[in-house]
């Protein structure tokens, strides 16, 4: 059995944003050999999201609308998490419905994706860097 990791990072300039990093992800699985397993890519912040969708600029929009309907950004006193001086108690809770991680098999050395599917990194407090992990396990 084969391990293989991998950090991505990133420094996404707006305070949300959704990244394809579906090309880094398959570059990863070429560089570590698997060819039968599974991919595991977990967001290693608790404001950002690592899920699975189209990609679709519509969607993506409709999803930042959505979002912001569920946990508006302000006002920022709104939220008991933000007492503690940060103003981010938003992204957290963006981050819970989004969710932290995807596992996708690997068939024939290949991500075994639906139609249409792709990774995406989603941040929610952005500004700084941050990173996503890969992991790869398989023969």
């Amino acid at each position: 059995m084969k391990s293989y990791r991998k950090e991505l990072w990133f420094e996404v300039p707006g305070r949300r944003g959704f990244v394809n990093i579906t090309p880094q992800v398959e570059s990863a699985l070429r560089e570590s050999g698997v060819r039968e397993g599974l991919c595991l890519v977990n967001a290693m912040h608790i404001t950002a999201s690592v899920f699975i969708n189209d990609d679709e600029s519509g969607l993506h929009h409709d999803y930042d609308v959505w979002l912001e309907k569920l946990a508006p950004h302000e006002p920022v006193a709104g939220y008991r998490h933000n007492r503690t001086g940060e103003d981010n108690a938003d992204a957290h809770m963006k981050r819970q419905v989004m969710g932290r991680e995807v596992v996708v098999a690997i068939t024939d050395g290949k991500l075994d994706f639906g139609p249409w599917e792709q990774i995406f990194y989603g941040e929610f407090d952005g500004g700084r860097r941050k990173r996503a992990l890969i992991k790869i396990i398989g023969a």
